[in-house]
């Protein structure tokens, strides 16, 4: 459960600090004001997109930290296998953003990759905002929905992986099958870049260590100026600072003789002297040993060029670093001696696809299976949800169709042998069709909270975020999504005690007044600068908050009886 966000410098957010509760919380405000900055921040420091942008104006950086109560397995697990403690059952997760363009993750004390950051927070928070509502305008994305729902994803990846060796030991039969000219030109190529990349005898990070060689004996002349005029400063000529501390070593002491209390100040220069001294030292033995080579210069700018020259051909750019042509030489082997292998190796290859094709097919008709046992469940499931929200009488089915084709080659893909579509008939005694044709936008938001509520129930993440949830909906649709969300927060299990938490975005007062808290977010102007300011609302300022959504007017009289009597009436659980 998020417990705490901390926003400092992010868009227009210049400091902010929210405390959440578990239950039912809605966010508002006036258009503008910043509410799905809020999200966003929420989503940058969960692993989300980091851009330049989010960066406050003005300032050089942006920081958002957020605290979670830890309640899913899951992430503890993840926290032991990363060896990252949490404190009391809680973590502390925090991002920064440079006008650099750098950023920063850590979970934890523990810096992080942004990838990890996202991996843990998966099973934190879920947020559904408009781009995944839009997912439901993908056939693509319907399996994942249903893949979720039958609790198989782990399987799907496992059949992927399945597949995808299967796939290249195709791509590798292929390559052995091509008509030897082609296989003989390839075996050319290879062996001609295996033999330039050996022959030039790479050293790890050569290129880093020649360019810096270069830099110093390119710039020899500074160089030497620079050090000759270093030794003049600390000892070579009259007044410089090694004879200046050597008297200053004879007179302190003699002071510290007269008065005890210099004794410690004797000893600090007595060190610094010695220190000085030996930095002298050093400098003169360097300046001694500085030497212009232009023999080596040009051995080093050959290299370079033989360097940039094997980058240029076998890396992806001549900035790429130097392990990516080692890379490429590892590969180049590879092939070259899968080419020129056996016709035993090919006879293996042959059995060993054999094998694999079989394995995938197998594993194919096993998810096929329980992708069908969950599909009727999942349509009747959406259905009764959609019901509640509005949508009585519309029927919705998850389709299963097997991949045409008559061999594992043509029936399977990455996910298996199925194509799955969501299919849905608005109105009664209308047929189904596709939704991604005919669905609305409230119609496709209502859609999208019913799977988000039956997936809700088998998931373990603690925090639901919705952003946008209220597109296209009013009226008494939008009572039903209020009651929905609120009862999405308390469970089936549980009447009086919050099972998740649940954070909505919302314009309309019809679902803010179902919220257990509810949170203001206000623009605000000062000179020149625009800010946006975060703060929980109860009581009077709740039911002006409520007044300013029903009719744009919180201090009207009947606004405010009307906000009070609807808080009144669905605040309660």
């Amino acid at each position: 459960m998020l417990e705490e966000l901390d926003i400092k410098d992010f868009a227009l957010i210049d400091s902010a600090h929210i405390e959440f509760n578990k239950g039912f919380t809605v966010l508002s405000g006036e258009t503008g004001a910043g509410k799905s900055i809020l999200i966003g921040s929420l989503a940058f420091v969960l692993g989300g997109k980091a851009g330049l942008e989010q960066i406050r104006t003005g300032t050089h950086e942006a920081q958002v930290t957020a605290s979670f109560l830890l309640e899913s397995a899951l992430a503890e697990s993840w926290l032991k296998q990363h060896e990252i403690e949490s404190e009391d059952g809680r973590i502390l997760l925090r991002r920064i953003i440079k006008d650099t363009g750098k950023s920063s993750s850590w979970i934890g004390s523990t810096p992080v990759t942004r990838a990890d950051l996202a991996d843990f927070s998966s099973f934190l928070v879920d947020i559904h905002g408009q781009h995944e509502q839009q997912s439901l305008m993908k056939v693509g994305e319907h399996r994942r929905y249903l893949d979720s729902y039958a609790g198989i994803n782990t399987e799907v990846a496992s059949f992927t992986e399945i597949y995808s060796q299967l796939v290249e030991k195709r791509k590798t039969l292929e390559n052995l099958n091509t008509n030897e000219t082609d296989r003989a030109n390839r075996i050319e190529i290879l062996e001609f870049a295996i033999k330039e990349i050996t022959d030039s005898k790479l050293k790890q990070n050569e290129d880093e260590d020649l360019e810096a060689e270069e830099n110093k004996l390119s710039s020899y002349e500074k160089l030497y100026d620079d050090i000759a005029q270093i030794n003049s400063i600390i000892s070579n000529d009259e007044g410089s600072i090694i004879p200046l501390l050597k008297k200053l070593k004879s007179l302190v002491p003699h002071a510290a003789a007269l008065d005890k209390s210099l004794e410690n100040l004797d000893q600090r220069l007595q060190s610094s002297y010695y220190e000085i001294d030996d930095i002298s030292e050093e400098f003169k033995k360097y300046e001694s040993s500085l030497v212009y080579d232009p023999d080596r210069l040009t051995q080093v700018q050959d290299r370079l060029d033989l360097i940039y020259n094997l980058k240029k051909k076998y890396a992806s750019s001549i900035n790429a670093p130097l392990c990516e042509v080692s890379d490429y030489l590892d590969k180049a082997q590879t092939e070259l001696e899968t080419l020129t292998g056996s016709a035993a190796d090919k006879s293996a290859l042959e059995k060993e696809i054999k094998e694999l094709e079989k394995k995938v097919y197998e594993a194919a008709k096993a998810i096929h299976i329980k992708r069908a046992s969950a599909s009727d469940k999942m349509s009747k499931s959406v259905e009764e949800i959609l019901s509640k929200l509005g949508m009585g009488g519309t029927k919705f089915n998850v389709a299963l169709l097997e991949k045409p084709g008559d061999d594992v080659t043509q029936k399977c893909g990455p996910y298996g042998m199925d194509n799955i579509e969501f299919l849905i008939a608005a109105n009664p005694g209308s047929p189904l069709l596709p939704l991604a044709k005919i669905a609305s936008g409230g119609e496709i938001s209502r859609v999208m909270l019913a799977l988000k509520t039956i997936l809700a129930e088998e998931d373990t993440v603690g925090t639901l975020v919705f952003d946008e949830i209220d597109t296209g909906i009013g009226g008494e649709v939008a009572v039903a999504v209020g009651s929905h969300l609120k009862q999405l927060s308390y469970g089936n299990s549980s009447k009086t005690t919050p099972k998740k938490q649940v954070l909505c975005i919302t314009h309309l007062a019809s679902i803010a007044v179902y919220a257990d808290n509810q949170i203001k977010i206000q623009k605000g102007v000062e000179g020149n600068s625009t800010s946006t300011q975060v703060f929980p609302v109860s009581g009077k300022a709740r039911i002006q908050e409520i007044a300013r959504m029903l009719s744009g007017d919180p201090t009207s009289e009947e606004s405010l009886e009307h906000a009070a009597s609807m808080l009144q009436k669905f605040g309660g659980k």
